[in-house]
């Protein structure tokens, strides 16, 4: 956490950084936050595009961007597409047991 009453601290990785980077902003980035939001609200807060996300980090755990709450104090980190697959499951950005919706 950062300890600070009001900010999120936010990173973002591979594309994401870039974008950081084009913006001037600093990695990683505080962000005030004065009341609990989504990880999509925070995304489309900075402007960051939806459609570059996968995932998010919210205090080192991952899952999508809809329905995670995040809160003053925590750290998050956005996820692009395009994380390995044994390591999409071990972050928990899938479900192995999940059966595929393309069958």
């Amino acid at each position: 956490m950062t300890g600070k009453t009001g900010a999120v601290e936010v990173r973002g990785f591979s594309f994401i950084k870039e974008i950081f980077d084009s913006r001037g902003w600093p990695f990683p980035m505080s962000v005030p936050l004065e009341r609990e939001c989504t990880a999509e609200e925070l995304a489309r807060q900075l402007e960051l595009p939806l459609e570059k996300l996968e995932a998010v980090f919210i205090n080192g755990v991952a899952g999508p961007l809809k329905n995670r709450s995040i809160r003053p104090g925590d750290r998050v980190a956005f996820v692009p597409p395009g994380t390995p697959g044994p390591y999409r499951v071990i972050l928990g950005l899938v479900n192995p047991h999940k059966e595929n919706e393309t069958k």
